[in-house]
């Protein structure tokens, strides 16, 4: 006769499965014979990546369980199956495919549904929900229709971000309104609020804040716009609710348990609800009248109900106590995080904050009031510290000296976002890592040192530790780096989880392998969809190598928001138009088609110090009337959006000035139209100055030319950027021929080897022989490549074509610029406030400028807010 205990869960989400993992895995496990109710028609699946099903995952790269490990186990899953009701006097669950569960034991993990706001409109074909895989797969086709174009999400939460990246991925217009006056409104502040408004919009989505929706409008059955309850509107062919979530809680309320005042089963510290023999957990379930959304709790709700059935219901050693709410994301390619007490609620706690608005990166630190503890942090558009801070939180490590180098940049010499002496490698062996799987820093480290591990996915399916919420696998793979090198172990250098190459060993195997697409260098080489960091990365190699339209259509996919603008965007939303000047000669006529085109636009205008006119302010939809008519003018894109070639600088030279010895204009001119289009690693300067007076200062470009009486000096790896270098002499008394000789072969050299994003002056730095070595590979051949290297640019100049050009000959590529999907229409609603507008009252946004500018906060703001 069977004497095991008849167990029924209800549920296999994540936390579910982790509850059914538990108790598989633990001990007495033949005492229970174990029944799962699944409601989806697949089994459980890693919820929190949901959005990398769009990345190319599939269903069975996120699936956290199978069917013949749960054979294996003999647990028995009815899949695609709902439990309809309970009756717990007769101690059943009855399903929706007929069967009646006996149970000794029940526990409840049905989690929660997304909350729909009740507005006249919501079930129009085109609206959506972003819940689970099969949500997403409908989501996906309605977007692949050819007149799906645009796509809004309602809600700017968490998932509320995740929802439109994915639509972002899908290829659609994106926007996003939330009703709060900020985006994330529970993890982060005003500040760090706008901060990430800022970098989202800068992506080309649009961020639409203090906005509640009164209706969906409707044409024939379809989604048409949203209207507000100002009574604007927002045209739309899609639109996806992620307002938030409410717990499945029906089944409890119908049988008699217990309920929350704001919903949720009532359960005690060990997870039972009001009836003993019926336990809860996960986001259906109410603990000291709260509800958690996040998987951590829920992953540590099961482990003690877990324990609680195996100590026969009397609880086990472990109980509930207050939740990590901590969490890591990167939204929109975007990190976010909040941690601890974020907010500074802490009787007479400090804060400590960065502010910098270039960069796009906002920090904010809560320290106790003794100031010996970091008790909670925010972190927007660098989270890189995040697992270090949140150790020092959750292990209650001391602050250093100075709180502020936790989030200074890193100075020389130490100090700065990861020193005052705390690195991973000093906290103790029991500090906790993983707060979803409980893992501390020596379990992993052990874990390493034992299975011979090599990589961050071996220490996760070994320890667990980040395959919950994964905010801790930053932290995670730091542990991996330290304690390889221990082991004397070379680490990967890939740039990225998607390609095990530096950004030379790719540039290598494209070039050789004459791979012409994205989809063939990640299928041949790498390993899924690719990310932020290798997509803009190859996009930038194939462009060297090959050139070819960036907005063609293997090609736009890859490229950030100015390259699929082909324009700047500025920081109010508006894009600047920059046409090519090549040595700065400019016709009258020329110059009058600039003057009539801001005029007529409203641009605003500024000679730049690269002697350039750029024009601020255009809208998407004016780009293509503003470039046409600088096309008919004879101008070409300056290509000031791309890592590419931006201008070649030029004094006046012997033409015009009494010290000039060469005809430096011209020969500008000549190098500005030969590498014109040109992508590299960074974006390239370059000038010729024709004399030693050195007016266009060509020794702090990339590349620049200085005129002698006995021909040029080629001065290399000069440049800006955060750390200005004087360029170094190359080679001297050349003619024009042999520059630009030397000049292909220098600049092909560099995007070889260079990494991502990598300026010429770092480079050089880097490079084994410094300016000896590179001057042997330029000018003496030392390795033999110098044809090759002329080749290749020859190819690269061959095939230049203005981008412009292209894309206002396309009818198809001018809808990317249209302000509304159906229409060539402005919109009429927009009303441009120039910037240069002075002493007008800061907006809420405005106030950033107002919260210390670039660096840490005054001393007198460091306090409790």
């Amino acid at each position: 006769m069977d004497r095991r205990q008849r167990l029924v869960v209800v549920g296999n989400g994540m936390v579910g499965h982790h509850f059914v993992d538990q108790m598989i895995g633990g001990p007495e496990r033949d005492a229970w014979d174990i029944t799962v109710v699944c409601e989806e028609p697949r089994l459980a699946y890693d919820r929190v990546n949901l959005s990398k099903y769009f990345e190319g995952a599939g269903a069975d790269a996120l699936a956290l369980a199978t069917a013949g490990g749960y054979d294996a186990a003999g647990v028995r899953v009815l899949v695609g199956q709902r439990a309809a009701a309970i009756d717990r006097a007769a101690r059943t669950v009855r399903t929706t495919g007929g069967e009646a569960l006996a149970y000794d034991k029940l526990v409840l993990a049905t989690g929660s549904y997304p909350f729909v706001p009740p507005i006249e409109g919501r079930d129009a074909a085109g609206c959506f929900v972003y819940r689970t895989i099969d949500d997403l797969e409908a989501i996906r086709a309605w977007a692949g229709a050819d007149d799906v174009s645009v796509g809004v999400v309602i809600g700017g939460g968490l998932l509320g971000l995740e929802a439109a990246n994915a639509l972002r991925n899908l290829g659609l217009e994106t926007h996003v309104v939330e009703m709060a006056p900020r985006l994330m409104p529970l993890q982060i502040d005003e500040i760090g609020g706008a901060i990430l408004r800022r970098r989202i919009e800068a992506l080309g989505v649009g961020v639409h804040t203090g906005m509640s929706t009164k209706r969906v409008v409707v044409v024939n059955g379809r989604v048409a716009a949203l209207q507000f309850a100002d009574g604007g509107q927002l045209v739309t062919s899609m639109v996806v609710f992620s307002a938030g979530v409410r717990p499945r809680d029906e089944l409890a309320r119908a049988c008699g348990l217990a309920v929350g005042s704001r919903a949720g089963i009532v359960i005690d510290d060990h997870c039972r609800t009001s009836d003993p023999d019926i336990l809860a957990i996960g986001e259906c379930a109410s603990w000291d009248g709260r509800l958690y959304g996040l998987v951590a709790p829920g992953y540590r709700m099961a482990e003690i109900a877990a324990e609680t059935l195996r100590a026969n219901g009397a609880g086990g050693a472990r109980h509930l106590t207050t939740f990590d709410m901590s969490t890591k994301l990167k939204l929109l390619g975007v990190d976010v995080a909040s941690f601890g007490d974020a907010f500074g609620l802490d009787a007479g706690a400090h804060t400590l904050s960065l502010v910098d608005t270039v960069a796009g990166i906002y920090k904010r630190l809560v320290v106790s009031a003794d100031k010996q503890r970091l008790l909670g942090g925010i972190l927007v558009g660098d989270a890189a510290a995040y697992g270090q801070l949140l150790a020092m939180v959750q292990n209650r490590v001391a602050l250093p000296a100075a709180p502020d180098e936790l989030i200074l940049p890193q100075r020389p010499g130490g100090g700065g976002a990861r020193g005052g002496g705390f690195t991973p490698a000093s906290l103790p062996p029991e500090a906790l890592v993983c707060t979803c799987h409980s893992v501390s820093k020596g379990a992993i480290c052990d874990a390493i040192g034992a299975g011979g591990l090599r990589d961050v996915g071996s220490v996760k399916k070994c320890t667990k530790a980040g395959t919950g919420c994964g905010s801790c696998a930053t932290l995670v793979g730091e542990l991996l780096k330290i304690e390889l090198k221990k082991a004397g172990v070379a680490v990967s250098k890939g740039i990225c989880e998607h390609f095990p190459y530096t950004r030379q060993e790719l540039f290598h195997l494209v070039r050789v392998k004459r791979h012409r697409t994205f989809g063939e260098v990640v299928g041949a080489h790498g390993a899924g969809r690719g990310c932020e960091i290798c997509k803009p990365a190859v996009a930038s190699i194939l462009a060297s190598l090959w050139n070819e339209y960036v907005l063609g259509k293997d090609h736009v996919g890859l490229q950030d928001t100015n390259d699929r603008a082909l324009a700047n965007l500025q920081r109010d939303g508006t894009y600047s138009v920059v046409p090519r000047v090549p040595g700065g000669e400019i016709t009258p006529r020329q110059l009058i088609a600039l003057g009539t085109v801001a005029e007529r636009f409203g641009l605003y205008s500024k000679i730049t110090g690269a002697q350039r006119v750029d024009l601020f302010g255009a809208t998407l939809d004016q780009l293509p009337a503003i470039w046409r008519e600088l096309i008919a003018a004879g101008f070409e894109s300056g290509h000031a959006y791309g890592k590419a070639l931006r201008t070649v600088k030029s004094c006046v030279g012997s033409t015009w000035c009494r010290y000039g010895v060469q005809d430096s204009v011209g020969f500008a001119i000549r190098l500005e139209n030969r590498y014109k289009g040109l992508r590299s690693p960074h974006k390239l300067k370059a000038a010729a100055s024709g004399c030693a007076r050195e007016c266009a200062e060509a020794q702090g470009k990339d590349f620049g030319v200085i005129a002698t009486e006995k021909g040029y000096n080629l001065y290399v790896c000069g440049n800006g950027g955060m750390k200005p270098q004087h360029a170094q002499l190359l080679a001297s008394g050349l003619d024009e021929d042999t520059v630009i000789r030397y000049v292909d072969r220098f600049l092909m050299f560099y995007i070889r080897t260079a990494d991502r994003l990598e300026r010429t002056a770092p480079w050089l730095n880097k490079l084994e022989g410094g300016m000896d070595y590179l001057r042997g590979v330029v000018v003496d051949d030392s390795l033999g490549i110098a044809a090759e290297l002329e080749a290749e640019m020859k190819a690269v100049v061959g095939s230049y074509q203005c981008e412009w050009k292209t894309t206002l000959e396309s009818p198809e590529k001018l809808k990317m610029f249209r302000t509304f999907v159906n229409s060539e229409a402005p919109d009429p609603t927009i009303v441009r406030v120039p910037l240069r507008q002075q002493h007008r009252p800061a907006t809420p946004e405005e106030r950033l400028a107002m919260a210390g500018g670039n660096g840490v906060a005054p001393a007198t703001e460091r306090r409790a807010q």
